[in-house]
């Protein structure tokens, strides 16, 4: 076990992996680098993403796609940005396609080929890479060196310590815990000095009250409007693709409203979850609609007539929740029914429950305070020659490639800093 080397870098996801090559490549040769990664293998959570295909970045990149200090973030995002993140990937043996959505992706649609060329790479330039060997604590010593204790999980648990010059932290937040994220790193920091502010699940899938609807409807993905209230107020709105599922809602706009949901849930003030299945459509202007669908075509039934919008389960699950009958003709809604039905698809109340778990949540909102950081270099400012990259820190992104780019960016960030 190597016991002593320039530079550490802890955590071996996408932000450590990145970093330990732009490390190597930017630091002298003479420099020793050295990965520790808590579990049997690295980019576990890279494998995971995208359904197995790893959505690398977006072609677009800004800060307003970050939750956390836009001028900080910004700052970081020009240093490396998506255009850069597609030439150094083609540089290291993988090339992106675009697809519609403006996410970018391995040709090979295999998230294998990224984690091979990271890990690759890393060798070429002789990193060494010590798996299962966690790193529990690290402490300043006299000579401004610091000093890691770690567990080598591989070596029937030994107690063993590493010496650095310069200590990379990438050992991410709380979600996906089984791909070796499990907080450490924020008790390592707090204990050196650092805040943390409260961590919340995002980009999570939210469960609804099993007596509502949505199994009958799973798999079914629709564009809706979502806003989410607390206190009556309106705290969020967006509009994208809903996925209805066995357990609740899913799909791209609920991943991103869902750190709004969590966060109000978290502090107690019972949020209120609502969904109009025709974005941009006022309660009015639908009702308009019906009424007069409803004359021209008297003797339809009510469920071919909203088969025209929706799909055929999701028009009798708003019949039934406005409690009318399957077979209610268009010519004889009355008009509380109608404004019952109308209400039901602008203002559909969502009962969420609880979000879906750290299992399932792809990213962690909160974290360290992005001025507790240099961003020129993403040093500490607390502890110097201690970097914080990647998920430990307080900014998060929306769904679509945007939290891999925050991981490239401040890899990118603290690797060049090491050739100083």
């Amino acid at each position: 076990m190597i016991e002593a080397a320039d530079i550490v870098i802890v955590g071996g996801g996408a932000a450590g992996l990145a970093a330990a090559i732009f490390a190597a490549e930017k630091a002298s040769d003479t420099k020793r680098i050295v990965l520790l990664e808590g579990t049997r293998q690295c980019g576990t959570k890279i494998l995971a993403s995208g359904g197995g295909r790893c959505n690398v970045t977006h072609e677009k990149v800004t800060a307003d796609d970050f939750n956390g200090s836009r001028n900080i973030v910004r700052n970081i995002l020009a240093a490396f940005d998506a255009a850069a993140t597609v030439r150094w990937f083609a540089s290291i043996g993988v090339e992106l396609k675009r697809e519609d959505t403006g996410k970018l992706f391995p040709v090979t649609d295999s998230a294998h080929t990224v984690v091979n060329a990271l890990v690759n790479r890393c060798r070429e330039l002789g990193v060494a890479i010590e798996t299962e060997c966690k790193v529990t604590d690290i402490a300043r010593c006299s000579d401004g060196s610091l000093k890691l204790a770690a567990l080598a999980t591989s070596a029937m648990g030994v107690n063993v310590t590493v010496t650095a010059r310069h200590v990379i932290l990438a050992t991410g937040g709380r979600s996906l815990p089984k791909s070796g994220s499990d907080g450490i790193g924020w008790d390592i920091v707090r204990r050196l000095g650092h805040t943390v502010t409260d961590t919340h699940q995002a980009l999570v899938p939210l469960m609804l009250d099993p007596r509502f609807f949505h199994a009958d409807l799973s798999g079914i993905s629709l564009k809706t409007e979502l806003s989410t209230f607390a206190q009556g107020k309106r705290i969020d709105h967006r509009r994208g693709q809903l996925l209805f599922t066995h357990f609740g809602i899913s799909g791209p706009v609920v991943m991103d409203a869902s750190r709004h949901w969590v966060m109000a849930a978290d502090a107690g003030l019972t949020p209120e979850l609502r969904c109009n299945l025709l974005p941009g459509q006022t309660f009015e202007a639908v009702e308009k609609w019906l009424v007069s669908t409803c004359s021209a075509r008297p003797k339809a039934g009510l469920l071919t007539l909203l088969g025209e919008h929706f799909p055929e389960r999701l028009s009798l699950a708003l019949m039934v929740h406005a409690g009318l009958a399957a077979t209610q003709p268009a010519g004889q809604l009355s008009r509380d029914s109608r404004r019952a039905l109308v209400h039901g698809i602008t203002n559909l109340h969502l009962p969420v429950t609880q979000p879906r778990g750290w299992n399932y949540a792809e990213v962690t909102a909160g974290g360290v305070p992005l001025a507790e950081i240099d961003f020129r270099t993403m040093e500490s400012r607390k502890v110097p020659g201690l970097f914080l990259i990647g998920e430990i820190l307080n900014c998060e992104g929306r769904i679509g490639g945007f939290n891999f780019q925050w991981a490239w960016s401040t890899a990118y960030v603290a690797g060049k800093a090491m050739g100083r």
